[in-house]
């Protein structure tokens, strides 16, 4: 476990012994654990004070891993891609899981948004600790779920968030420089063209060693 997710870990137990303790005095003094937990990330990690702020606060209650839904979707053999106005990189359409939607639901939702395009969500292919693969180092600790899609529709047009969208073939995949490799690596892209052409009946998970 690295520095990163040590303190996201630590910050997850602080903040949901603060939700449950019924003692002021436990209660002080988790605080306190709080307010040092806050110091060493500020000291330990290149998050900005706010970024840190926002990060230790975020959490009411029982705090749990953050879910971001990816869709994958074809035309032919072309994968959909999106690059988003913010980064200028390109990505499977997604975001976070919104409270009042199902999985499936923010995976149709984000493709819309995102892409204009129309699918049916078909099948979850892809769950996964992020933590435990080659994204970026994160404080928040996340699950990354890849649902596979039928597309209604495949006139593409960019989104309030994004600049383009379109397909892509997997040599254009293979040779794409700039991934969003904080919602995707080169190798969810490629995973998504192996399902594409030989689906299983399962999802592919972090397996328990």
């Amino acid at each position: 476990m690295d520095t990163t997710q040590a303190l996201a870990k630590l910050k997850a137990l602080v903040n949901t012994s603060l939700h449950y303790t019924k003692d002021v005095y436990d209660r002080e003094r988790l605080e306190e654990m709080k307010e040092i937990l806050l110091e060493l990330s500020q000291n330990l990690t290149s998050y900005s004070e706010d970024e840190l702020e926002a990060f230790f606060n975020e959490d009411l209650g029982y705090v749990t891993p953050k879910v971001d839904v990816r869709a994958v979707v074809f035309e032919d053999n072309r994968l959909l891609l999106v690059k988003e106005k913010a980064e200028g990189r390109w990505s499977l359409p997604g975001g976070w899981a919104d409270v009042g939607y199902s999985p499936a639901e923010i995976a149709q939702k984000e493709v819309r948004e995102e892409s204009g395009l129309e699918v049916m969500p078909l099948q979850l292919f892809k769950l996964v600790d992020k933590a435990k693969h080659p994204y970026p180092k994160s404080l928040n600790y996340v699950y990354k779920l890849f649902f596979y899609c039928e597309a209604k529709t495949f006139e593409v047009q960019p989104g309030l968030e994004t600049s383009e969208a379109r397909f892509f073939s997997r040599e254009e995949v293979v040779n794409l420089q700039n991934i969003s490799v904080d919602r995707n690596t080169r190798d969810d892209l490629l995973d998504a063209f192996e399902f594409h052409e030989h689906p299983t009946a399962g999802a592919k998970f972090d397996h328990v060693q």
